[in-house]
């Protein structure tokens, strides 16, 4: 695991994580995650280029021994308070860019909601928006 973990790069780690806890990372999640980086304000002065390498660390922690606890104990040091909710919304995003939400996004959604304090109210909301945003006529 790196010693110093950025914020920027610690937010790709969580999407990634919510990409890849059911075994498979979807067209539609990557893409996902690539156009985030590209144009989120957060993401000012992130080199899209290191996206392929930040993305393997990510996958590095998680194969590890306890590496979905340590993830999500990585994401709480690394990204500061007042992007929790930037965070949440960002997984968010990723989990529904495929239109399916198999049970293990949605329990690692809960686990993270848990770990982060992320209210009742603020998840609903930023789950029903991205929801909204990927619905098919």
């Amino acid at each position: 695991m790196p010693q110093t973990v950025s914020t920027q790069d610690a937010l790709v780690y969580a999407m990634v994580t919510v990409s890849a806890v059911d075994g498979h990372m979807a067209d539609p999640e990557l893409m996902t995650i690539g156009n985030l980086t590209r144009s989120l304000p957060v993401f000012s002065g992130f080199d899209s280029d290191r996206l392929p390498d930040v993305s393997r660390t990510a996958a590095e922690i998680l194969a590890g021994s306890d590496g979905l606890e340590n993830m999500l104990s990585l994401l709480e040091d690394a990204v500061p308070e007042k992007l929790y909710d930037t965070l949440y919304a960002m997984v968010v995003e990723v989990a529904v860019a495929d239109l399916d939400l198999p049970q293990e996004e949605l329990r690692f959604l809960s686990l993270l909601r848990d770990r982060l304090a992320i209210d009742k109210l603020t998840a609903a909301a930023l789950e029903r928006s991205a929801t909204a945003r990927y619905r098919r006529v």
